[in-house]
């Protein structure tokens, strides 16, 4: 492989490369001395510079000339009439780096950060960063005794912190601690969810972007922007508040001025200004929960509000300013909503850069239990007591749990519903089998209207291994079958309705394969997992 030449790029230090007569050569001058350094060959030097050090300029090139030959010096006058104006230097330096003709299959780049004031070394720094540089930042060092040379050293800084092991193991466990607080430390199972998760602590460091969480009543929507606003400015990302509502309870004239405000008069019964929930949000969070329930009119003046962090109260002729972080939440199929004229495709557009689906708990069944334990702990520190299930009982209720007899409805506030309900009854803190029992037959009964509209999706076995293949297939075997195609067609994937299926014996096994189980199981009545929905 063809080596590269490496190609320096760095200001001349007014100060520390300004020496002249003899004795320079007995002082440390950074940008001569990286082109003396014993192991690194130089083939060209960009020296930056600014205001009239055109004479510094010509004797330090002349000096790297005496002590590297082979090193072409290239000197860039930069328009700087301020060195410690940020926004100056950031602005030349962007300039330079658009127009210079960067080419790095053959040359590497060394950005020197030695020399220059200190906003010019942030700037480099930020550049380098950025990738309008595409190199490395190289930083020099004096003789560490006298008597030593002149030569001094040199360092590479790799901004590639993976490649740092103690940065890398740091961002890593930061990282890890920032998943499990977007879970409250709740140990969960489910491959797909946890996949979700990993990638939402990631968003919520970096982007500022909408996030939409879509998802049924009860999955965890407004939970998790909360915990995405307490991530957030546990890091310094916001400083206003967390303000979340519901769209399903906005109607009339009032929806705008809930959203959006209204000044004095805009309407009868209009006694004062209000600021609205927009500006409650300024640099904090916004959560709008069933977003797709907004109307027209506000819909188009929360897209203005999100891509122009501005907007006009009701009643007023002057816009006001506000710079809010907007996470929305449905439970409806907004890519329908669109095609059928109910959402704005805009708005939609918009709001669509980061999108996650969050399952119900029937098809997270092996979240059931570290939830389970999640919120026994919840209840115990809320109440100040502990409450714990007899063996049995759990057992007992983990079984129907995650059967498919457990609809939930409601989700995860079914599962607090039933858990606080277990625990308020637990005499001396244990939750025995009668009251488990108790609860599991309150569980139907909630479910009952449910129970008559799944009835109606019942599973024709007929339509699947035909009329003459059915009739030999015992009832027993044809409630299962019927039981288990019904999982299946609520389940995304071979894999995610085994682990529905055998919740309970996969615990016993060292390497459980669901997806295999279930593929063997249906082939006993020659059936496939893609002709379930056929």
């Amino acid at each position: 492989m063809k080596k590269k030449n490496t190609v320096v790029i760095g200001f001349v230090g007014t100060n520390l490369d300004n020496y002249r007569g003899q004795s320079r050569w007995d002082k440390w001058r950074p940008t001569i001395a990286l082109t003396q350094q014993p192991d690194l060959a130089v083939a060209r030097f960009d020296l930056l510079y600014n205001g009239k050090v055109d004479k510094l300029v010509s004797e330090v090139a002349a000096d790297i000339a005496a002590v590297s030959p082979e090193t072409q010096v290239v000197p860039h006058a930069l328009q700087i009439t301020n060195a410690w104006d940020f926004e100056e230097v950031y602005g030349a330096l962007f300039d330079f780096a658009k127009r210079y003709p960067f080419d790095p299959d053959n040359e590497d780049y060394w950005i020197h950060i030695t020399t220059g004031t200190h906003v010019v070394q942030i700037c480099m720094f930020l550049m380098t960063e950025a990738r309008f540089f595409p190199g490395r930042l190289v930083q020099t060092s004096p003789p560490r005794s006298p008597g030593a040379g002149a030569v001094g050293s040199y360092t590479l800084i790799d901004l590639d912190l993976s490649r740092y092991d103690q940065i890398a193991q740091r961002f890593s466990r930061e990282q890890a601690e920032g998943v499990a607080f977007l879970k409250s430390g709740i140990a969960t199972r489910n491959a797909q969810f946890n996949a979700m998760i990993d990638e939402i602590e990631r968003v919520a460091i970096r982007s500022r972007s909408p996030m939409l969480l879509m998802g049924p009543t009860g999955a965890g929507k407004s939970f998790l922007a909360r915990r995405v606003y307490e991530l957030k400015k546990t890091r310094h990302q916001v400083e206003g508040r967390f303000v979340e509502l519901n769209c399903a309870t906005l109607h009339g004239d009032g929806a705008a001025s809930t959203l959006f405000g209204h000044v004095k008069g805009a309407f009868t019964g209009a006694a004062s200004n209000r600021p609205g929930l927009l500006r409650s949000a300024h640099k904090g969070l916004l959560f709008l929960d069933e977003i797709g329930e907004l109307g027209a009119d506000e819909q188009a003046m929360l897209l203005t509000a999100i891509e122009e962090k501005r907007f006009l109260p009701v009643g007023s002729d002057e816009e006001v300013h506000s710079d809010f972080q907007l996470i929305a939440g449905t439970n409806r199929d907004l890519g329908q909503e669109v095609a059928a004229g109910r959402f704005r495709e805009d708005l939609y557009a918009r709001i669509n850069l980061w999108t996650y689906a969050l399952p119900g708990l029937r098809e997270r069944v092996e979240d059931i239990e570290p939830n389970l334990d999640y919120l026994l702990a919840q209840f115990g520190a809320e109440n100040g007591q502990m409450v714990r299930f007899n063996r049995q009982a759990r057992a007992r209720f983990m079984q129907f749990a995650r059967s498919a007899d457990a609809l939930w409805t409601g989700n995860f506030r079914d599962l607090w519903a039933s858990v606080t309900r277990m625990a308020t009854l637990a005499q001396a803190g244990r939750v025995t089998e009668a009251i488990v029992d108790d609860e599991i037959a309150r569980l139907q009964r909630l479910w009952r209207p449910h129970v008559g509209r799944a009835n109606e999706d019942a599973v024709a076995l007929e339509d699947l291994v035909g009329t003459e293949a059915a009739s030999r297939i015992d009832l027993f075997d044809a409630v299962q079958l019927q039981a288990v195609i019904t999982v299946c067609r609520q389940s995304k994937t071979l894999s995610d309705a085994g682990r529905k299926l055998f919740g309970v014996s996969r615990d016993a096994k060292a390497k459980p394969n669901d997806a295999d189980r279930l593929k063997k199981y249906l082939a006993r009545f020659d059936l496939s997992w893609d002709q379930l929905f056929g």
